[in-house]
């Protein structure tokens, strides 16, 4: 195995969503302690930590609890960033490695920042036959939704290496599927891609997705 890369004060953005390696997230940015950090990202191309929050909110309320989140989270890369109006960013991000928390700090102005370790990527293993009637499925619902909004960017049309790779096709799953957020986190924390769909596989047989 090897070294994991470090990275020191990462910023944090905590959501009530989890976001999963290769998968995109559209945000729209109005916080004073997230406008200048996210500025910053899309000029020198880094990424920042997307965390699932615990508790608290998204936005910062009087009185509300501060915010409290898992301490295994994706980096986001800036794909795209347009200022709609002053004060209001909207932009799409594409999330890359997985990440641990190893420690965090609270800024005077808000912002979460983090010293955090790199996991390693999921290996990249072909989807046993009997899975891959989830692969099939996923297939159609990806060649569904691109017909409705091709225009869409996160509307993807996927190729037969990501069809036959476990971790892709368990990750999409994981963002499409309505469950909680809970268990979205632990399965995008599997150190075991070929388990994690394995997972997902119970639930569209429970469903009847892919049966």
């Amino acid at each position: 195995m090897t070294q994991a890369l470090t990275l020191s004060s990462l910023p944090l953005f905590p959501l009530a969503s989890v976001l999963f390696p290769e998968g995109y997230l559209a945000l729209r940015v109005f916080e004073v302690r997230y406008l200048d950090m996210v500025r910053k990202c899309h000029q020198t191309g880094a990424p920042f930590g997307v965390v699932s929050l615990t508790q608290g909110s998204e936005v910062r309320k009087p009185g509300a609890a501060q915010e409290q989140f898992n301490e295994v989270g994706t980096l986001a890369v800036i794909e795209r960033l347009e200022t709609a109006q002053p004060g209001l960013m909207t932009l799409l991000c594409r999330g890359t490695e997985r990440f641990r928390i190893t420690r965090s700090n609270h800024l005077v102005h808000g912002l979460w920042v983090a010293d955090v370790d790199q996991l390693d990527r999921d290996l990249t293993i072909p989807v046993p036959e009997d899975l891959k009637k989830a692969a099939s499925a996923l297939q159609q619902v990806l060649h569904t939704l691109h017909a409705r909004d091709a225009l869409n960017p996160t509307s993807i049309l996927p190729t037969r290496e990501q069809l036959d790779n476990c971790g892709w096709v368990a990750n999409r799953w994981c963002e499409l599927l309505p469950v909680p957020l809970e268990l979205k986190q632990r399965l995008m924390e599997l150190d075991n891609p070929l388990v994690r769909l394995e997972l997902v596989g119970d639930v569209l047989e429970r469903t009847g997705i892919a049966e």
